[in-house]
């Protein structure tokens, strides 16, 4: 091979590598695209932001399309920022069976208090990623390892819309291969197990974002989570913002929502202010 094809090949590999995901240790899949802003394992939690912020998507999304926006926000606001894919069944993310994505969250979370030296995390998910992360609290001994949990439309308590895969998922994500799916269906034993101990648990506090316009987790009401004002805030973002008509898929890209999330992650040890209004676009 000549000199000059090898330095051709070279700098190609170096653009390729360029965006792939710098992973902790033992972490997160070495090939998985990160979103903008997100897992620089050098970055370390200021005074302002000490705990890193971890982001968890929902079914059928990847890291990198699901916090595409959501992400860099974060991370001009200050914060470090994480996320990861999980639950990865013939080829499609996040529709695995719940207990399972749980325990990937588990080593993930670890990975990044390790890198960051924080105590804990906070974890920002959407859909499913705003649901999961309360089994790996409630069961796997997670409460101790998250301050604040922002769930931005999740499936609390599962949803009476049938979950149907997008078209590009729709071959290898049917039937049984998204458990994910039935997992999330109201009344599934999945989520009979995870309310069963209550919606919420000693320790972290608990932001919810919800929209009247959500067609996927129905009604939406069920995402609301159950507890003392002191632990938990459930929004709905059409009642500071009537006009704001975003739906499920795009919730976190919504600016209004970016302001909520960063309401409450502001919040040390409260869920985010119910007073506060958010710029309305």
């Amino acid at each position: 091979m000549s000199a000059s094809k090898t330095t051709i090949i070279g700098a190609v590999l170096a653009l390729l590598l360029s965006g792939l995901t710098a992973v902790a240790p033992a972490s997160a899949d070495p090939v998985s695209v990160s979103p903008p802003g997100a897992n620089d394992w050098s970055c370390k939690p200021s005074a302002d932001h000490p705990y890193p912020v971890i982001l968890v998507p929902g079914t059928f999304e990847s890291m990198a399309k699901n916090w595409a926006m959501m992400s860099p926000y974060l991370k001009d606001l200050g914060y470090c920022v994480y996320a990861l894919n999980y639950g990865t069944t013939n080829g499609v993310d996040a529709t695995g069976p719940i207990v399972g994505s749980a325990g990937e969250l588990a080593p993930f979370v670890d990975g990044v208090l390790e890198a960051t030296g924080a105590r804990k995390v906070n974890i920002v998910g959407h859909s499913q990623g705003g649901m999961m992360p309360r089994y790996y609290m409630g069961f796997l001994g997670g409460a101790k390892k998250v301050n604040h949990l922002v769930g931005i439309a999740p499936s609390n308590h599962g949803t009476q819309t049938l979950i149907v895969p997008p078209p590009e998922a729709v071959g290898p994500a049917v039937g049984g291969a998204c458990q994910a799916c039935l997992d999330q269906q109201s009344g599934s034993a999945f989520l009979t197990e995870l309310n069963s101990i209550g919606d919420t648990v000693r320790g972290p506090s608990y932001t919810v974002i919800s929209t009247r316009y959500d067609e996927v987790v129905t009604p939406y009401e069920s995402q609301f989570l159950a507890g003392d004002a002191s632990q938990v805030t459930n929004i709905t973002v059409q009642d500071k913002c009537p006009l704001d008509m975003i739906e499920h898929d795009q919730a976190p890209n919504d600016p209004v929502v970016q302001q909520w999330v960063a309401n409450a992650l502001a919040q040390k040890t409260a869920p985010a202010e119910r007073a506060f209004q958010p710029a309305c676009l």
